[in-house]
């Protein structure tokens, strides 16, 4: 039988039994739209979350810490500052010049970074007005180099000059200010001057400050992240400071830097060349292993919702087989017909397996169409609940809910189709091994 043939014989059948084929088909529908609906619920959660989870930082950087550690071996961490004190435990892992050296040798690392806190109390005014904020050293001569962009001025870091985040002006207050009285309006600082105040104490008690004028020479627009929150400065001043508050020069081979950036060249790269950093006895983390956590989680989430529609497709398989069992038993004398007219085995087979997985089929574009549309229904609800949602916390109001890919509607189209096929196997080849005479007299 040619392939045409068998395609307008299988369609004349169901068209004979079109209130028949539609009732069974209604089973595939509902377990196809559940198949769509729900793994697109669960690949717009994940996409939403990436979005959400943008802000946490660039994820080609690696963050790189001490690994300040006990004599058993097992790591232990301490509070920075201070400094001085006695020999390293023999597990201690420093960030020293020749660490710097040695992170910038991995494999697909394109920078490695040393950064500083202040090691003691510091306070910043403009004017009349006291704030604070995360003030990092760190030896860039660009902080664009680190994917930052500028909302005014420049992010170029020279001596005496500071980059500040656009939250550090909210910072700022005024200490004289009465209770209830309204507060100043954050300041503008781009191009002004603010003042560093160190403090330390002695031994004795005895306090000391000593100022410093840093020009603010940029603002760093709004990253959701770290940035946002702090003040750049260039190392060397930051080396300077901490010497003053120390009461002794900073000897790198025997204090480290407090911290490293290393930056790789693709994010596919980072959890492999975080693992190495880890190995060499460092601490280290990366946003890139948070976002794969996440990711995990929503794969499962995924294959748990479509393993739910699966279960309602296989109930309406039960109904195909159903259907083709019925269908065999009404055209029992129409099977031995068609062999005793020269019809083989195999064309009976693929006539019968062919209608039931035409029901499959039928089925399944019912059911993607069904569950293309009740995605977007949701998505609307979705998005308008949790628009609102995003505004009482002040985070970014989320594009998408339910997102159906390419690829969901094509293989929900094929596995119903598959369903349906495997559902009339049994009964398929039920009729093409009926014996001709006898079918001929069956009644």
């Amino acid at each position: 039988m040619k392939p045409f043939d068998l395609i307008a014989l299988i369609f004349e059948n169901l068209g004979r039994r079109k209130a028949r084929v539609a009732l069974t088909a209604i089973g595939v529908v509902i377990g196809t739209a559940a198949v769509v609906v729900l793994v697109s619920l669960g690949i717009g959660l994940q996409q939403n979350a990436n979005q959400q989870l943008g802000g946490i930082g660039d994820l080609t950087q690696i963050q790189v810490y001490p690994n300040y550690g006990s004599p058993e071996g097992g790591p232990v961490f301490v509070s920075g500052g201070g400094g001085g004190g006695g020999q390293p435990p023999p597990t201690q892992k420093l960030i020293t010049d020749e660490s710097l050296r040695e992170l910038a040798a991995i494999p697909g690392v394109v920078a490695v970074i040393p950064r500083d806190y202040l090691q003691g109390g510091a306070l910043l005014s403009f004017g009349k007005l006291e704030g604070y904020g995360n003030i990092i050293g760190i030896d860039l001569k660009d902080l664009s180099e680190l994917g930052l962009n500028a909302n005014g001025g420049a992010l170029a870091l020279e001596k005496g000059t500071v980059v500040v985040g656009m939250m550090v002006p909210q910072g700022f207050y005024d200490p004289r200010g009465r209770p209830g009285q309204e507060p100043p309006p954050p300041p503008d600082l781009l191009d002004q001057q603010i003042k560093l105040t160190l403090i330390k104490y002695s031994q004795e008690g005895v306090e000391s400050r000593r100022s410093f004028q840093l020009r603010v020479v940029g603002v760093i627009a709004e990253t959701r992240g770290e940035p946002d929150f702090s003040i750049y400065a260039p190392l060397e001043d930051m080396v300077a400071w901490n010497q003053w508050l120390l009461g002794r020069r900073i000897n790198r081979n025997r204090d480290g830097y407090q911290q490293a950036v290393v930056k790789v060249d693709s994010v596919e790269h980072a959890l492999e060349v975080n693992d190495q950093i880890t190995a060499l006895g460092y601490q280290a983390f990366t946003p890139q292993s948070f976002v794969q956590g996440i990711n995990s989680f929503f794969i499962v989430l995924q294959v748990v919702f479509g393993g739910v529609g699966a279960i309602a497709l296989l109930v309406a398989a039960i109904g195909i087989a159903n259907t083709m069992a019925m269908a065999i038993l009404e055209r029992t004398r129409e099977i031995g017909l068609m062999k005793a007219v020269g019809a083989t085995n195999r064309d009976v087979l693929s006539v019968f397996l062919g209608e039931a997985a035409g029901i499959g089929f039928i089925g399944g574009v019912g059911g993607v169409a069904l569950g293309w549309s009740a995605g977007q229904i949701i998505n609307v609800f979705a998005l308008a609940y949790l628009a609102g949602q995003a505004a009482q916390t002040g985070g970014p109001p989320p594009t998408v809910a339910v997102y159906t890919p390419l690829w969901l509607p094509i293989f929900a189209l094929a596995f119903a189709t598959f369903i349906g096929l495997i559902s009339g196997l049994y009964p398929a080849l039920r009729a093409a091994t009926l014996v001709p005479v006898t079918a001929l007299k069956y009644e």
